[in-house]
């Protein structure tokens, strides 16, 4: 396929919105709430990071994004089992930080020897999904899978909810991150900011469901959303807080946005990740705040220039 400038800018955006969204709630991860526009990127939090630092939300959108730049779609029972293995190797030799479902999953992953550990890492997600757990760290690195097949909503939201399973497996972990990855490529496609766009991919009886807890997210104030470590919440929070500054455009609504996200509290650099690269897929990267573009970094040792060629790679192994 080919993309006008337009959309690559956009596409560019979401690994870079995310990152600069992570990085920017970093400090204030289940500290004490702050003013929206007082968020620095100060680094510390939990790691502790550097300024400008990205945690592990930004860390595994990476392990996604690399599988899905070699051309291998996530459907794949084989890219699954590359990006089920990079997650372990992540967890051993680079996590700053780790959810503890995420945790739970990978350490029994990592006893699985042999092919098929995308399907065994699913069976264990599944079973821990199965005790109730239905944290958002499926959903913190969701927004890049809106890039992995661009040219089918279908794919896109199988690719979602496969890469999402791997770790979390319990249904409305994969649910919210269907939608908000259709969201991702809807705005890299239109430049619009739509979270129902997915709504057709879900199951019909979850459609009502999911349209009033995205209703509910427009109605009540961001700072409601917490804390919000339940996928649904830190959903509802993302979106709290971009349709709270939709009165603003560009640049304005992203940084008002994301400073809004991290406002709110609890896990704030998933809340704000999970916002920026929504946000960054519908504006761009070229209308992302310069000086925190040019502060973002983090593992495996990129700034925003090579999180932009990641991007730009998945959108054309797309």
């Amino acid at each position: 396929m080919e993309f006008s400038p337009q959309v690559m800018d956009r596409a560019a955006g979401v690994l870079v919105g995310q990152a600069v969204g992570d990085a920017l709630g970093v400090p204030y991860e289940f500290a004490a709430p702050i003013r929206a526009g007082d968020a620095r990127m100060v680094g510390g939090g939990l790691g502790p990071y550097e300024p400008g630092e990205w945690s592990d939300d930004t860390q595994m959108a990476v392990c996604v994004a690399r599988v899905a730049a070699s051309g291998t779609r996530l459907t794949r029972s084989d890219a699954l089992d590359a990006v089920a293995a990079a997650f372990i190797d992540w967890k051993h030799n680079a996590a700053s930080d780790i959810g503890n479902q995420t945790a739970t999953v990978l350490e029994m992953a990592s006893r699985h020897d042999g092919v098929g550990l995308g399907e065994a890492m699913t069976a264990i997600a599944r079973d821990v999904g199965r005790r109730g757990q239905a944290g958002n760290g499926g959903l913190m690195r969701t927004s890049v899978v809106g890039l992995a097949a661009v040219g089918s909503a279908e794919e896109t939201a199988s690719a979602a909810a496969r890469v999402c399973a791997l770790t979390h497996g319990e249904p409305r972990c994969i649910e919210s991150s269907v939608l908000w990855s259709l969201a991702v490529r809807n705005a890299v496609l239109t430049g619009n900011l739509d979270v129902r766009s997915g709504l057709p991919q879900l199951a019909p009886e979850r459609r009502s469901w999911w349209q009033r807890q995205i209703a509910s997210a427009e109605d009540g104030p961001p700072s409601s959303f917490t804390p919000n470590g339940y996928t649904v919440t830190a959903f509802q929070a993302a979106w709290a807080s971009i349709h709270a500054t939709a009165h603003l455009d560009g640049t304005q609504h992203i940084a008002a946005a994301l400073q809004e996200a991290v406002s709110i509290g609890n896990d704030t650099d998933t809340v704000a990740a999970i916002a920026g690269g929504l946000l960054g897929a519908a504006y761009g990267a070229s209308r992302i705040p310069g000086n925190w573009v040019d502060q973002v970094h983090g593992w495996p040792g990129l700034r925003a220039g090579g999180l932009r060629e990641l991007a730009m790679a998945m959108l054309t192994a797309a």
